[in-house]
């Protein structure tokens, strides 16, 4: 008869469970990963799916037992870290997000809002377009890949070790945030200059003609104009996302 002890089994376990808790952390708030439409059992196998692969490249991992004092120090960790990912990824398209705010503002479109069930908030149409374009941008330059990349960089910043409050206090998470408005900025200020450009024109022109009705002319000529400058502009999206992308990852690699 075939008899494993508990060192045997925890020795064969530990690689694995631990890398699995943060891959499913990362996949319940990365973007893509924590859809809805996605069922938990798929993320589940998924998340386990790649920790397994993952162990070619992650090497002298600790064995922590289940039942000792380190082991919840173990889960709130990986739970951390694994959200801490998936939170940084968030703050890209928050930037995107923001930057489409700002533009819709500027078009006059703030009015035409609709409520997001994916964030229970009322979002502008312009915003909501700038986050299926950063979406699909998202897809295209992998960054599906990026994040499972980050992952496996983080077990060398954050090893498993059960130290909670160290991992917490080595995050950065606050300069992503500071980047959030400069790249938002960074967006939409082609924009912002076109449209401020428009509205002068417009000022000058009812100052020329008191008698034209500004307010019927000025309306149109802004949303259409806005709409050709998102046509033209929209190339422009992927330098500042590719930046924010790199910074995200960078904040969990090691650092030499």
């Amino acid at each position: 008869m075939i008899t494993f002890s508990e060192a045997q089994l925890m020795a064969w376990l530990s690689p694995i469970l631990w890398p699995f808790l943060r891959v499913l952390a990362v996949f319940t708030v990365a973007p893509v990963f924590s859809m809805r439409a996605i069922p938990m059992r798929l993320k589940i196998g998924l998340a386990f799916l790649v920790a397994v692969c993952a162990q070619g490249v992650l090497v002298d991992q600790p064995v922590i037992s289940v039942n000792g004092p380190a082991a919840l120090g173990a889960v709130a960790q990986q739970v951390a870290v694994g959200l801490a990912i998936g939170f940084s990824v968030r703050l890209v398209f928050a930037a995107v997000e923001l930057a489409g705010e700002i533009i819709g503002l500027q078009m006059g479109l703030n009015f035409a809002s609709f409520f997001d069930p994916a964030s229970n908030a009322q979002i502008s149409a312009v915003a909501r377009f700038f986050w299926h374009m950063a979406l699909l941008l998202f897809i295209v330059i992998n960054g599906h890949l990026l994040i499972l990349m980050a992952v496996v960089k983080s077990f060398d910043r954050f090893p498993v070790d059960g130290n909670f409050l160290q991992a917490l206090g080595q995050m950065r998470l606050y300069e992503l945030g500071s980047s959030l408005f400069s790249s938002a900025l960074w967006i939409a200020l082609p924009m912002i200059a076109l449209l401020l450009f428009v509205n002068l024109t417009l000022g000058i022109i009812s100052r020329v003609a008191p008698q034209m009705n500004i307010y019927a002319v000025g309306f149109p000529v802004t949303l259409n104009v806005g709409m050709l400058g998102i046509a033209a502009t929209l190339p422009l999206l992927e330098q500042p996302v590719l930046a924010l992308m790199q910074q995200a990852v960078d904040l969990f690699a090691a650092q030499r």
